[in-house]
């Protein structure tokens, strides 16, 4: 009985962790600032500093994806909330929709490759993951509708190796941007500036439709 039950534990914790290999994996290959900040980096700066940019990802990455599963077990628990929730998610909306057509209007430079110290580059993904304010909302939502589909179940143990099994999966993707960066360099900028122009009308008009609601 013992036995079964580890083997089952370990089954559903696996079960998590390829979970968030899966979830962060798609959620990270729709072209965005931090896909470009890699492929920039690999052209510009080389593979080496490109990882350790990636690394710097992964390590924040690590902490949203938790905080995601914490606050969707807690609006799940708690729908008193959600109003508040809203309201927060609002206003990461509006934020979400000026930093998109900030990206629009300001990508497309070229910089001549330099030397860059590993430290520098890592402390580089940390800020740059930092700032990029779609990933709580996203592992919120996502495992917001896992939980309620019963495909996931929140505690300590399945929300950190879910977080492991995100962490992995951004990790891989990112890193596989930063091999195929010379090969994919024209088309992933032209994508990815028609694509932050279309997430920001996007996030903006929902962003200000969530505003006038709650304003009523």
């Amino acid at each position: 009985m013992l036995f079964f039950y580890s083997k089952k534990l370990i089954m559903g914790l696996l079960a998590c962790l390829v979970l968030g290999f899966a979830v962060a994996t798609v959620g990270s290959i729709t072209p965005s600032f931090l896909n470009m900040t890699v492929v920039k980096f690999s052209l510009n700066r080389g593979r080496t500093a490109a990882f350790y940019l990636i690394a710097g990802f992964a390590t924040v990455l690590f902490f949203q994806a938790n905080l995601g599963a914490y606050l969707s077990n807690v609006l799940m628990e708690n729908s008193e909330y959600i109003t508040a929730i809203q309201k927060l998610g609002t206003a990461i909306l509006l934020l979400l929709s000026i930093n998109f057509f900030r990206l629009h209007f300001t990508s497309g430079k070229r910089v001549k490759k330099v030397e860059t110290d590993k430290s520098q580059a890592y402390l580089h993904g940390v800020g740059m993951s930092l700032l990029n304010t779609f990933a709580i909302p996203f592992y919120f939502t996502t495992l917001s509708l896992l939980i309620a589909l019963e495909y996931f179940k929140y505690s300590f143990e399945n929300s950190l190796f879910f977080s492991i099994g995100s962490t992995l999966g951004s990790f891989c993707l990112y890193a596989l941007y930063a091999i195929v960066a010379s090969k994919i360099e024209h088309k992933l900028a032209f994508i990815a500036t028609k694509m932050n122009l279309v997430l920001a009308g996007i996030t903006g008009v929902v962003g200000l439709g969530n505003l006038i609601y709650l304003l009523k």
